[in-house]
């Protein structure tokens, strides 16, 4: 199943490529980068791990224009791993993001616009050091994300604005769902919610061969404590080195009051709290 899911997210992607050729209304642009860390040790009077780590990034956009129709697309796979001596392989990064937003030119800058967006991950998740129960799988969460509104785009800068908008969240394994895991009601495999949703990104070269790329979800619930505003920031900073090394800075914070976090309330129950994942990393990169 996870092998299926993979080619009908890669499959797209390398259409959009060959299509390119012959139709000059796309533009596409894509990158695959690897990051990777070793130690090794060896009768290391300072003590130490020996350890080995990597991070595999694929990012992927294919926009079509013609007259006052647009269409943007992009894929954002990430995922990394760690290795401890006699340790087994542990997950420490993963995320697929893939978005498609469909947009009718009305005045100057503002489109019309329609976006679709689904979020998820590739691998089981485990709060270690216990590894006999993951707390998160692949579609456990899973987030789609749809809705009508005004988006306002330039070369560098997209601020999509849908007032109408809805949230699916997907826990498909059972054993989450009977916890309640995510904010889906214990036992039920999906949280299907109504609101509003901004989608902002900025992508710019800040400086020579330095370019940022930050984008921000934010999500409100206009039935349940409309207050409480689900965040997804993630900010970005690619220095180029040559054609093939770079190093990245990528930092992500999120925020979503239906998933708790164990140990966050003050009597240790679980909690909702403020997620953050920092990564620095210097390796291949390969654009296309």
């Amino acid at each position: 199943m996870k092998k299926l899911l993979i080619l009908l997210f890669i499959i797209p992607a390398l259409a959009f490529a060959q299509q390119e050729k012959k139709d000059t209304l796309w533009t596409t642009s894509g990158n695959a980068t690897f990051n990777f860390a070793q130690v090794s040790l060896s009768n290391w009077a300072a003590g130490g791990k020996s350890s080995m780590s990597g991070v595999m990034m694929f990012n992927y956009a294919a926009n079509y224009k013609k007259d006052k129709l647009s269409w943007d697309n992009s894929f954002d796979f990430r995922y990394g791993f760690l290795k401890e001596e006699d340790q087994k392989v542990r997950k420490s990064d993963d995320k697929i993001d893939i978005s498609s937003k469909l947009g009718i030119e009305a005045s100057g800058n503002w489109n019309y616009a329609g976006l679709l967006n689904f979020k998820s991950q590739f691998a089981k998740g485990y709060n270690y050091p216990d590894t006999d129960n993951a707390i998160s799988k692949f579609m456990a969460p899973g987030y789609l994300t749809f809705g009508v509104g005004m988006d306002y785009k330039t070369d560098v800068l997209s601020v999509m604005m849908a007032p109408v908008s809805g949230k699916l969240t997907f826990v498909t394994d059972d054993d989450l769902a009977a916890e309640g895991a995510f904010g889906v009601e214990p036992g039920n495999n999906l949280r299907a919610e109504m609101g509003a949703t901004v989608k902002a990104q900025l992508k710019k070269d800040i400086m020579k061969n330095v370019t940022l790329d930050t984008k921000v979800d934010l999500f409100s619930n206009y039935l349940d404590e409309p207050k409480n505003i689900d965040i997804d920031w993630t900010f970005k900073i690619i220095m180029k080195v040559n054609d093939y090394l770079s190093a990245n800075l990528i930092t992500q914070m999120i925020y979503d009051n239906d998933v708790k976090i164990q140990g966050e309330d003050p009597a240790g129950f679980p909690a909702p709290a403020l997620q953050f994942m920092e990564s620095f990393g210097v390796g291949l990169t390969f654009k296309f």
